[in-house]
């Protein structure tokens, strides 16, 4: 594929995509996906917008009741851009890393980085060294914005990887960032970028140790905005939308950002943002859409708004399978059907979906306008409606690791090969049957088994562990180590205490066990490696007999300890 003249002045982006042989395949068969050579996201949805719907009309709304207009988040993403541009050096290519939670400020200078031309590296609040480092020594930022609230435990770690005058605080008592940016004009010209210079890197935390960047360009961004936000949304100006993912996530992004500046609407920014916090705006603030796992649907039906539920317009179901009887229950406490759909970070959002007459329950959906997908064996062959097999996709996005070998993994024969494996029926309707890699999807989160596994083997009382996926009726899926203990340790709740505290240190909260099982011997194979199909398949045996006996057995904590 012929890329357009890069107006990166830093190329270090366009230098580290995958080799052209193996890029999947991309299509561009809508009318609004067929974008211009040159193209800056940000213009589109801060510039272009503020210019259709009104410089006085509410972009993102706060819970306590204030709001930023248009024209006010336009003028203090151009003050950021500014800063990046005219105080700091930053130039077209170079990379800003954001460290925020989900706050006006946040969606300003995320904005403002693509509008100065340069590339904007997310990353979540809750990281900690181990995946901060990885991320850092990948994307060589020159510039990053990091909480105040969070810097403490990680402030070494940014100090290793760039200068003091690189690193610029938001909050706290100074909030040196918000000084230095009420010095700045509020004019700015977006950096004439070309659609495919890239705009975003999607840092994940490293599912086998080395972290996996995901690549995209600036018609990406509104690619999706394009086809699952018009085209199964259908969102307008009149819409408010709510999720409780953070920015750092494409799915927060998306719902928070993209698709409401997009179509005009406006957002609720919370830092945070918790389905029942959000759930009790709904009135208040009149939130039309709502975007959560299906785990925060459960949790607003037992928290009473079910009632709230049923006054959104639309409830969007991702980050996790939907069961069919949590559709269910939704459905018949609310009136709400849930507009399923599964997205990945290589894609940047939802490829597959249905909304209205069209959903099927217990079905994900079919492939969206601008989209095929396709169900495919281990050899690569289509197979045929009731078939199970991989799911592949293409459309006008796809996967470009950043100077990564895994890239001929996702891809093949530029088909996106996601890790999930679907049967298709007669309608082209897909149905999801599980990861077929050692993903654990919990409560939303994407959460890498290995990851995991090497923080816990770190641990001197660990001889060997391995981690799988649990089914759980709260939240879908918990992460349940089996750890076998070196000799003399004894298994226990001290132990156990031992082992949390250290996972904590090493990662995110949502990355850590939610139980740890104590076991003589890994299963393993004639060659040794382990089985961890043995222990999904133990672990969701005893999750059904728990679940079974529930009625009259007191639910235990959440992490529990057995040997076996």
């Amino acid at each position: 594929m012929t890329l357009s003249p890069s107006a990166h002045v830093d190329t270090f982006t366009r230098d580290s995509l995958p080799p052209e042989a193996d890029w999947p395949t991309l299509e561009f068969t809508l009318p609004e996906l067929r974008y211009p050579d040159r193209l800056n996201a940000a213009a589109e949805l801060i510039d272009r917008s503020t210019a259709q719907f009104g410089a006085e009309r509410p972009a993102l709304l706060l819970p306590d009741g204030s709001a930023w207009s248009y024209g006010e988040l336009q003028a203090r993403a151009n003050q950021f851009a500014r800063l990046l541009t005219d105080r700091l050096g930053v130039v077209p290519g170079n990379r800003v890393l954001l460290r925020l939670p989900n706050s006006p400020l946040a969606v300003a200078c995320w904005l403002g980085t693509l509008k100065a031309g340069a590339v904007i590296v997310t990353t979540m609040t809750a990281w900690k060294h181990r995946e901060l480092d990885n991320v850092l020594t990948r994307v060589m930022p020159t510039v990053a914005v990091v909480d105040a609230g969070t810097l403490a435990e990680v402030a070494d770690t940014f100090a290793a990887h760039l200068p003091a005058d690189g690193i610029w605080v938001s909050g706290g008592d100074d909030d040196p960032l918000g000084a230095a940016l009420d010095a700045q004009p509020t004019e700015f010209t977006a950096v004439a970028t070309a659609a495919d210079d890239v705009a975003l890197l999607g840092a994940t935390s490293g599912t086998t140790g080395a972290p996996k960047i995901t690549m995209h360009f600036h018609r990406d961004i509104l690619a999706n905005a394009d086809t699952f936000a018009r085209h199964i949304l259908h969102l307008g100006p009149d819409d408010v939308s709510a999720s409780t993912a953070p920015l750092a996530f494409t799915f927060g992004l998306g719902g928070l950002v993209v698709f409401p500046l997009r179509t005009g609407g406006a957002a609720v920014i919370a830092e945070h943002g918790g389905p029942v916090q959000l759930a009790e705006l709904i009135d208040t603030l009149g939130i039309t859409v709502f975007y959560t796992a299906p785990t925060g649907y459960r949790a607003l039906l037992a928290a009473g708004h079910a009632g709230a539920l049923g006054r959104l317009r639309l409830a969007v179901s991702a980050g996790q399978h939907l069961p069919r009887s949590t559709f269910d229950e939704v459905e018949a406490a609310s009136g709400v059907r849930l507009i399923d759909g599964i997205g990945s970070t290589e894609m940047l959002h939802v490829f597959v979906s249905a909304s209205g007459a069209d959903i099927r329950p217990g079905r994900t959906g079919r492939a969206i306008p601008g989209f095929r997908a396709a169900v495919f064996d281990d050899e690569g062959r289509q197979l045929g409606p009731g078939e199970p097999g991989l799911l592949g996709v293409i459309g006008p996005t796809g996967c470009r690791y950043l100077n990564d070998d895994r890239q001929r993994k996702y891809v093949s024969n530029g088909w996106n090969i996601t890790g999930d494996t679907y049967v298709m029926d007669e309608e082209g309707y897909f149905a999801y049957l599980g990861r077929a890699d050692s993903l654990i999807v919990t409560a939303g989160y994407n959460v890498g088994a290995p990851e995991v596994e090497n923080a816990l083997a770190a641990h001197p009382a660990v001889a060997e562990c391995a981690v799988v996926g649990r089914p759980d009726p709260h939240k879908g899926t918990i992460v349940n180590a089996f750890v076998v203990p070196m000799p003399g340790q004894t298994p226990g709740p001290e132990l156990t205490r031992a082992l949390l505290d250290h996972a904590r240190a090493e990662l995110a909260l949502y990355k850590c066990p939610r139980r740890i099982d104590y076991i003589d011997a890994l299963p393993t194979n004639a060659s040794g490696k382990v089985q961890h199909f043995v222990l999904r398949e133990r672990a969701a045996a005893e999750a059904e007999a728990e679940a079974a006996a529930a009625h009259s057995t007191p639910t235990g904590a959440g992490v529990r300890e057995s040997r076996g």
